[in-house]
């Protein structure tokens, strides 16, 4: 049986119409559509959305709807080889995501808290929109952006993407996978009205 959850990246017209790029904000559903999480970028200047845009680092805050945080992502700046840690409302490490290169796939370790690799993420080359989730060499989910339409996708960075896990992983590989999700949006997805 799997769950899926649903993280739409939300835009203001101000960054539509300017291009200037704005703290990242996103809302995260269940399947029915109900409101499970908001997730909010903090900190950075406003030179470094300008100057680093899709490398620069930020922490990101995952909270309920009433406004109690759960988790917090951060990311340090690197130009190659990207990481995030994950971390609990009270700081503790839930663990971190690590960008590896990898010539014909888009491939990403996925580490606990001791810091040994737990799952795995691949990207097909050829399937630009598809992660596939493994653990212990065994599919458990998968990460697919969405089309979100033409005008959205050639006018703005804004993605939509879909998170579908095995529902019996454990609470922090889901919240591992969820930060996953926002590092593959920022690299491979944030700047896609430049390349466009």
């Amino acid at each position: 049986m799997f769950e899926t959850y649903v993280i739409k990246q939300q835009k203001e017209w101000g960054e539509i119409l300017t291009n200037f790029e704005m703290k990242n904000r996103y809302i995260v559903c269940d399947e029915s559509g109900a409101e499970v999480f908001y997730a909010g970028e903090e900190g950075g200047s406003f030179l470094a959305r300008m100057f680093l845009r899709s490398l620069r680092p930020f922490t990101m805050r995952i909270t309920h709807p009433n406004g109690e945080v759960v988790l917090v992502f951060k990311r340090s700046f690197r130009f190659m080889f990207h990481h995030m840690e994950i971390l609990s409302a009270s700081f503790e490490k839930i663990g971190s995501i690590d960008w590896r290169f990898s010539i014909l796939t888009r491939k990403y370790d996925i580490l606990d808290s001791s810091g040994s690799v737990c799952m795995n993420i691949e990207g097909p080359l050829f399937h630009p929109w598809t992660f596939h989730i493994k653990k212990q060499g065994q599919e458990v989910g998968k990460i697919l952006k969405k089309w979100s339409g033409l005008g959205k996708e050639m006018f703005t960075d804004a993605d939509t993407f879909a998170l579908s896990l095995e529902a019996n992983l454990e609470a922090n590989e889901k919240s591992l996978l969820l930060g996953a999700v926002f590092l593959i949006d920022f690299v491979h997805f944030e700047d896609n009205v430049r390349r466009n």
